[in-house]
């Protein structure tokens, strides 16, 4: 089965802050390494930098770029028990928020706001072979979350310690491997987060409740013809379920509307060393005011990517460009539009 090339760039485009493809969602929480051929293990790596800007007072005001730069690492490894039952234990960076005021014009009424969110992640999964076709998954993913804000004209700050959360991965699959398609359906389950908080520098409050949400995913995968494939993609994401309040501020950061994001690309095998694939990414604006530590709505993305195979080993590379939504901020106003954000990614697959 062709594989799909420029997977690589897992790093998804995100915004800065909560202003990113599915709300806080950087990864998509992939499981693709469990339907690789064999023993496999594949190591990735994504850089991102995204640049977003806004001005208050008719333009006369700016934010500078409020996005920061940020990486992301991931790890798969995957075995087979046997000819029906398979194994595959998943690192990645599931989550994560990186926004900061630092370099606005004289008076823009946010300078030296910042926040941060980080996560880390393991998921345990194992899939069964019904027959040729149909096969179930599932498993249990343990999630780690911590993070921070600093709003000087609040003012207000609070620091989240780290916290872990238990959430749940079921699917099921059809497959016709004579022309490699696929149709996976997975369900990831929420995952309740009680954080250790401290406000104003040194202040233990309560500890900050709040979720991270369900998603479900649909994966599908064809051949076209003779060594090009069909993917796409659609990703339901209930961010109306997530709410982070600390104590001292309600609705820090908060969510109106679900997200769906969708993804469709074509792969071409252009011989047995190398093949190459482009991506097209869409998520809808929503029209709605924006959180100043989010401020974006929707995007429109295109990826290239490649992989070169030298016997057992694939080495995959991406490159990700998105178009970010305009949008308008709340309490005060800002506008940002016109911005982007670059994404790259690499990977080192080996099937053993």
């Amino acid at each position: 089965m062709m594989r799909l090339a420029g997977t690589a760039a897992a790093a998804v485009v995100m915004a800065g802050g909560a202003a990113v493809a599915g709300g806080l969602d950087r990864s998509g929480q992939p499981i693709g390494a469990l339907f690789e051929s064999g023993n496999y293990a594949e190591l990735s790596f994504g850089f991102v930098r995204p640049d977003v800007q806004g001005t208050v007072g008719g333009g006369a005001v700016g934010s500078g770029n409020v996005a920061q730069d940020y990486t992301q690492f991931g790890l798969a490894v995957k075995g087979d028990l046997n000819d029906r039952l398979s194994v595959a234990v998943i690192l990645d960076q599931p989550y994560g928020a990186a926004v900061a005021y630092d370099d606005t014009d004289p008076g823009y009424p946010l300078a030296g706001t910042s926040a941060t969110l980080t996560s880390q992640a393991v998921t345990g999964l194992l899939r069964y072979r019904l027959n040729d076709r149909f096969s179930i998954h599932g498993g249990l993913r343990l999630v780690s979350m911590e993070g921070e804000v600093d709003i000087p004209a609040g003012p207000y700050d609070a620091e989240f310690g780290r916290s872990t959360a238990t959430g749940y991965v079921l699917g099921a699959a059809y497959e016709i491997p004579d022309i490699a398609l696929r149709a996976a359906l997975t369900w990831s389950s929420a995952t309740d987060f009680a954080a250790p908080t401290t406000i104003m520098g040194s202040i233990p409050v309560a500890d900050t409740a709040f979720t991270m949400p369900q998603q479900l995913t649909l994966d599908f995968q064809t051949g076209i013809a003779a060594n090009t494939l069909l993917m796409a993609q659609v990703r339901w994401s209930e961010w109306t379920a997530t709410n982070i309040s600390p104590v001292g501020y309600p609705n820090l950061v908060s969510y109106t509307e679900d997200r769906i994001s969708y993804s469709v690309g074509i792969g071409r095998r252009f011989s047995d060393a190398f093949s190459g694939a482009i991506t097209v990414g869409y998520e809808a604006d929503q029209g709605l005011l924006v959180s100043n530590l989010s401020p974006s709505d929707g995007l429109v993305s295109v990826q290239v990517g490649g992989t070169y195979t030298m016997g057992d080993v694939e080495i995959s590379g991406g490159v990700r460009y998105a178009w970010l939504g305009d949008a308008t901020t709340e309490t005060i106003g800002a506008d940002f539009a016109g911005n982007t954000a670059l994404a790259v990614g690499l990977s080192i697959g080996y099937h053993f």
